[in-house]
């Protein structure tokens, strides 16, 4: 692998998350990734440890003469989330990331970067090779599965950690300090199917792709399409006029993506193929038109398929209860905050679909400020879902971080940001989910705070980490630590 990245600055920190994009470590798969953490934590004969969920905690002893400062935890996520345009050959568990740099950022080359949350990573490890950085008790925290449900923060055990301040490193705007942000919960619907052979006709794969995709809650708000509600859009209207048969339809893969392409599997008569190729092409360019602002590569294609021995179609029952579903299943955001300008309280993505022989799984991410109207949401989509006859399954979700204005750490970043930047600091909430919820419920009084560089689109190929905000924020986090001690 070439070496791109060997000429940035900070150099520590590039280089460890060069070294990141090297080693697989999407959710589930951060196994290699904290044994590295741990072998590097061993190479500076630093305490570490791997707890029941797989969760790495390193300690640094404070420099001479600041023992009695204040414990500080540094905390990221080791995982990132695998996604990659169509046409790119990339095997996530085997190959590395390959970063490249473009007008000023670093992004991959067709995948996801992993920017999120390789940066804080990076950040933590070069933390701890510093041996002339003066500093209180340091503690790093290097969580699993944060991207799939916060599972490693969720299986932190009472009394793993010792500091009482929490820096966290997965922020994404640089010149902001997130201290709030939304909860969140998952729907998982199961819809039974019905399959019926019919006489051979001619088959065609369905297809829209070309779409931003991204964080479904960072990006929510800002219109983009749904690859698995459009095709649903065109397929519903298109069952009013024609008769189909639906081998499959598919879409999505994270539960915090929306969905960047969506495909369906189709027969219908010879005759019929022309008039449908027509409607197709002219929903598409309704379509397009409806989104060229926000979706400029929106692609729609319509070529042959052909069927296996064991693709059997859906009765025309199924495939309207289906196609039906998608239309009405919600989309987007469902209210704004009535406090914070420009803050989504409630929203909710239709994430992940996949059609199997006796059923469809359908998966929503649903996120809020608010708990009940989390949960006023959730019980629309059950009663939704089990009024076509499907099975739901709702797990407990994560909890929302209360933002506290008048936090002393908050006090502390603002005037150590002021003084390092000669700027003030943005002080925000999101609706996305971060881990400090989840933490700070476990450990009562832990005060926190979320900053990070400028990072783009994640979750999506177009990912894209911003080279100068991440100098920036390198000093920042450096005379922070400073500060505390």
């Amino acid at each position: 692998m070439s070496n791109p990245l060997s000429n940035l600055n900070p150099q520590p920190l590039w280089k460890h998350f060069e070294e990141i994009c090297r080693i697989p470590h999407g959710s589930g798969h951060e196994k290699v990734l904290a044994d590295y953490v741990i072998s590097r934590a061993k190479a500076l004969n630093l305490w570490a440890k791997k707890d029941a969920v797989g969760n790495v905690l390193i300690r640094k002893p404070a420099s001479p003469g600041k023992e009695a400062s204040t414990g500080v935890i540094l905390q990221g996520h080791l995982d990132m989330v695998w996604e990659k345009n169509s046409d790119v050959a990339h095997n996530f568990e085997k190959d590395p990331i390959k970063p490249v740099i473009r007008d000023g950022w670093v992004c991959a080359d067709g995948t996801t970067l992993g920017a999120d949350n390789g940066i804080g990573v990076a950040a933590c490890l070069a933390i701890l090779d510093d041996p002339a950085l003066v500093h209180g008790p340091l503690e790093c925290l290097f969580t699993v599965e944060e991207e799939t449900g916060l599972t490693g923060a969720m299986g932190i055990a009472p009394g793993f950690l010792n500091g009482k301040v929490l820096l966290n490193l997965d922020s994404e705007e640089e010149g902001a300090f997130t201290i709030g942000c939304a909860g969140g919960a998952d729907t998982h619907v199961t819809l039974p199917l019905a399959r019926k052979p019919v006489k051979t006709k001619t088959a065609f794969r369905l297809m829209i792709s070309g779409l931003r995709g991204g964080h479904s809650g960072i990006n929510i708000h800002e219109g983009r399409g749904n690859a698995l509600k459009l095709l649903a859009r065109i397929l519903g209207q298109a069952q009013a006029k024609f008769a189909f048969s639906l081998y499959r339809l598919e879409g999505g893969n994270k539960h915090n993506a929306i969905p960047r392409e969506a495909w369906a599997d189709f027969s219908i008569e010879p005759a019929k193929i022309k008039a449908f190729s027509t409607f197709v092409e002219e929903a598409g360019a309704k379509i397009k038109a409806e989104y060229k602002a926000v979706e400029p590569g929106l692609k729609l294609s319509l070529d042959p398929f052909e069927p296996g021995k064991k693709d059997i179609p859906l009765t025309p029952k199924s495939r309207k209860a289906l196609l039906d579903f998608l239309v009405c299943c919600p989309h987007g955001v469902v209210s704004m905050h009535p406090e914070i300008p420009g803050l989504v309280e409630t929203s909710t993505n239709l994430a992940v679909l996949r059609t199997g022989a006796k059923e469809a799984k359908i998966l929503c991410s649903s996120r809020s400020s608010a708990g009940s109207a989390l949960e006023a949401l959730r019980n629309a989509l059950k009663a939704l879902a089990e009024a076509f006859g499907a099975r739901v399954k709702q797990p407990v979700g994560y909890p929302g971080w209360m933002p506290n204005l008048q936090s002393p750490l908050l006090q502390k970043m603002k005037e150590v940001h002021l003084a390092v930047t000669g700027k003030e600091a943005q002080v925000m909430a999101i609706h996305a989910g971060l881990e400090c919820g989840l933490i700070g419920e476990k450990f009562p009084g832990m005060d926190m705070i979320s900053f990070g560089p400028t990072l783009q689109y994640p979750h999506s190929p177009d990912e894209r980490v911003n080279i100068v905000s991440v100098g920036n924020f390198w000093t920042l986090l450096v005379e922070s630590i400073k500060s505390l001690a």
